[in-house]
């Protein structure tokens, strides 16, 4: 998939260089179709705008960089049954780089490659993703997270 197959161009006015706004950069979601096997739709990230530390429960997550840079920080669970509510749980690092459109698709598997993920725009960007199935306001939402250092730990 490449971004004219969605409507967007490296000459939109969002992807244009300038200067970097005061405040929290925006993060905005288009959502492109959704039926109950998956979702299909388009983050648009701000230069330096950040989609914080989360998961996608239960969820198979196949996500494409169109246009600009992207910080990828994922995340892997290392045991499968998780501590108690209020105690940190260790996860392994799975991926830590940055992503250049136009490059490949990344997947995310309700338990491996990366489920727990942090983006963080280099440059603004935009992002499709499909999600199967899709978010459920009965039982499924994502958590967020608190990345912890091992040595913070006791």
């Amino acid at each position: 998939m490449k971004p004219k197959h969605v409507g967007l161009s490296k000459n939109m006015q969002f992807f244009k260089s300038r200067s970097v706004a005061k405040g929290t950069p925006s993060v905005a979601y288009t959502p492109i179709y959704q039926c109950d096997e998956f979702s299909l739709c388009i983050f648009f990230l701000a230069a330096n705008a950040v989609i914080p530390l989360h998961n996608h429960p239960g969820m198979t997550v196949f996500s494409k960089v169109l246009l600009g840079d992207l910080h990828i920080k994922s995340y892997d669970w290392v045991d499968s049954m998780p501590p108690p509510e209020s105690q940190p749980r260790l996860a392994r690092l799975k991926v830590d780089s940055v992503l250049k459109a136009p490059c490949k698709t990344s997947v995310l598997y309700p338990t491996t490659g990366g489920n727990i993920h942090e983006f963080r725009a280099v440059t603004p960007c935009a992002v499709l993703d499909v999600l199967g199935p899709p978010y459920s306001k009965d039982d499924r939402d994502c958590s967020y997270y608190k990345e912890l250092q091992h040595s913070a730990l006791s």
